[in-house]
């Protein structure tokens, strides 16, 4: 077993690459991998060789589709990269990814700057706080303009977007960049160079460089009392080596995004590495990981130290054909020695960890221990999933969980052939381990059994995932929309089950009150009994029979949401009660409630952008409109039109070929969950009889 090299703390980089669909981070980690000698060649996406997609599915459709990881070294230090999907219907690999990361590299594609997905990431990193660095990609190409793509990111994202470098070159002319730290022009002779040439500024951007420079130094000081005094006293007097600890301050304070552009493609990557290793936080500089103590419930501290106890998130499941069940983890404190337990705090379980693992996208290298602050994975944890603590046992810790949007469409699946019906079982239960946002539940009126996930791309690679890996062959039907059911009123409710077959009875009495809660809040069952009118051992069989009321509505089955739950009296007996008659009782009680709570059906509503040639944007607009959408900006970017609006899912089926039809082919558009909206009470009765009839 090879021994890796260790690296103390403040020279580990943790750090995800995220960007819109086709902005180029796949090509732009390549390039990383290339210059950090991790590859000997740059893997091409057209070509189906690239090493971070590499998923059959990922090479045929030249997109990411899981996030992977990888470790490179670059000027002693070391750098894990995890490369996330672009496409919205794999949003969740995102969200993992930031979830455990210490910094990211925002790639733009310099053509179009910032677009709809852009937005999506750069929300999600604003949710846990992670520090970016910009990097305008593709500013060579016709139509590249890295000053266009600064104004798009300063307007749609952030005012603090602060240029390091400025291009040298325009388009195809591009031939390498201006320094603002330093004061140097880098140029290269062709973007495949394999290092960079040192000169003086070109006297034709001096000025403008000097320009850029006085806007960075005036923002940077902000963050130190010194150096704004020293600024305030003497100008921009500052040092190669002091500005870029003042950038570097100002970067990890989470509020300022220091900008580079270039192609990433070949040596531009070479300066993404620098500002990495320059800018971005080791694991010293973010605040130190807090969780709950569950045997105290109180919040605890765990600092990024090899010496503090151990404690880890699993964030990621994978299924490798050649190990097994892979569980990616981050180490926030202390070590973990491959033969050893440890407590998975989330279930109170003991795990064994076998073996420890480096992850370079599929291929692994195995390690003897890992410490604070690495990423690794680790093969055969039984009942560990992503979100759940890996702790010393001694000192038990959980610490803060992934939160994961809920599914917007479903197809019912069914197995071809009864050879097939058992291995449809294990595979997606194998599918939903891997992936939270895919969601399987049997209908009880009809016994279909139901897969749900973020969009039709998403459900589709997961049937080819089943067909490939799991050898399961599966009929499947048309897309759904993945409707919900919530309630408009407070209503209590008596229910009661009793049950008399000549031995021990059943009986089981309660009444609760449902109320409305707020859309996204989901259910909350509160228990309100006083003076033990329900002994205390029944009412975990009240709240499981309310929760599987909740997973058939009563208008047209759909799952029930945004609803509290009071369990506040009832009665019992001696001799009969039991937890299963507490729980017939109370999904009764739930269901009628229901029925008289003004019950309302949720719809799915999707944030989408149209991006169109100005001369169809009439037909694209009144399409949306006649789609039940609500139009709510349009923007022009290189002579092309792109409308923002929310439409419903349940009327975008088969978009994409109707906006070929009107626009000669010449739009595309994206769209992401939003949020849910009611029905309207005209369609209400349509969807219901629609459900009924499946």
């Amino acid at each position: 077993m090879p021994e890796l090299k260790k690296y103390p703390l403040g020279r580990i980089r943790n750090i995800g690459i995220i960007a819109h669909i086709d902005a180029g981070k796949t090509t732009t980690t390549e390039s990383v991998l290339y210059y950090t000698g991790k590859t000997y060649k740059i893997g091409d996406i057209d070509s189906g060789n690239t090493q971070m997609d590499w998923m059959e599915q990922e090479r045929e459709r030249g997109i990411t589709i899981t996030s992977a990881a990888t470790t490179c070294f670059w000027k002693e230090h070391r750098i894990n990269i995890i490369d996330t999907p672009g496409h919205v219907d794999f949003t969740a690999e995102v969200e993992r990814s930031l979830r455990v990361l210490d910094g990211a590299v925002v790639v733009f594609d310099g053509k179009m700057g910032v677009e709809s997905q852009s937005e999506t990431v750069w929300r999600q990193a604003d949710k846990y706080k992670v520090p970016r660095l910009c990097f305008i990609n593709k500013i060579n190409q016709t139509g590249g303009d890295f000053y266009k793509s600064l104004d798009s990111i300063k307007e749609r994202l952030t005012p603090n977007a602060y240029p390091l470098q400025l291009p040298i070159g325009f388009e195809k002319e591009l031939k390498g960049a201006i320094d603002l730290v330093s004061m140097k022009a880098y140029t290269y002779t062709d973007f495949h160079a394999d290092n960079l040439t040192e000169e003086q500024i070109p006297s034709g951007l001096l000025e403008k460089a000097k320009e850029y420079r006085k806007k960075l130094v005036e923002k940077v000081v902000e963050y130190e009392d010194f150096a704004m005094e020293k600024y305030l006293a003497e100008g921009d007097n500052f040092s190669k080596d002091e500005l870029s600890k003042l950038i570097r301050k100002a970067v990890i304070a989470g509020d300022f995004f220091a900008v580079i552009g270039g192609d990433g493609r070949g040596i531009a990557a070479t300066l993404v590495l620098d500002a990495v290793v320059n800018f971005l936080p080791s694991p010293l500089d973010v605040p130190s990981v807090r969780g709950i103590n569950p045997k105290t419930n109180s919040e605890e501290t765990r600092n990024a130290s090899e010496t503090e106890p151990f404690s880890a998130l699993a964030f990621k499941i994978q299924t490798d054909p050649y190990v097994g069940r892979l569980t990616y983890f981050r180490v926030y404190s202390g070590k973990l020695t491959a033969g050893s337990y440890t407590l998975n705090s989330a279930k109170n379980e003991k795990e064994r960890i076998g073996r420890i693992l480096l992850m370079h996208a599929n291929h692994r290298e195995e390690l003897k221990e890992i410490i604070a602050g690495e990423i690794g994975a680790t093969v055969g944890l039984k009942n560990t999933f992503t979100g759940d603590t890996l702790c010393d046992e001694k000192n038990p810790i959980i610490l803060e969980s992934i939160k994961f949007p809920e599914p917007v469409i479903s197809v019912a699946i069914e197995p071809k052939t009864k050879a097939d019906q058992e291995k449809l079982g294990t595979a997606l239960k194998k599918l939903a381990e891997e992936d939270p946002t895919f969601k399987i539940r049997t209908n009880t009126e009809t016994g279909q059994t139901l897969i749900a996930g973020m969009g039709e791309l998403h459900l589709e690679i997961l049937v080819d995932r089943m067909k490939r890996e799991f050898n399961v062959e599966a009929n499947v039907g048309v897309p759904q929309v993945a409707y919900k059911e919530t309630i408009n009123e407070i209503v209590r409710q008596e229910g009661k089950y009793i049950h008399q077959s000549g031995g021990r009875g059943q009986y089981g009495h309660v009444y609760i009150r449902i109320e409305p809660l707020k859309r996204g809040e989901g259910f909350i069952f509160k228990d309100e009994i006083v003076g033990g009118a329900i002994p205390k051992e029944y009412i975990p069989g009240v709240e499981k029979g309310i929760r599987e009321a909740l997973e058939n509505g009563v208008l047209a089955g759909y799952p029930v949401v945004d609803v509290l739950a009071a369990l506040y009296d009832g009665s019992f007996h001696e001799v009969d009660s039991s937890e299963i008659a507490f729980k017939i009782a109370a999904r009764g009680a739930f269901r009628e409630a229901s029925k008289a709570a003004k019950p309302a059906l949720l719809e799915p509503i999707m944030k989408a952008a149209v991006t169109t040639p100005e001369e169809f944007l009439g037909e694209v607009i009144g399409d949306l409109l006649s789609r039940r959408g609500k139009i709510e900006s349009t923007e022009t970017k290189n002579n092309i039109k792109i409308v923002y609006g929310f439409v419903p899912l349940s009327t975008m089926f088969g978009y994409s070929t109707i906006l070929r039809s009107l626009t000669q082919g010449r739009a595309s558009f994206t769209m992401e969950p939003s949020h849910y909206e009611e029905v309207p009470a005209n369609l209400v009765e349509t969807v219901a009889k629609r459900e009924l009839k499946r």
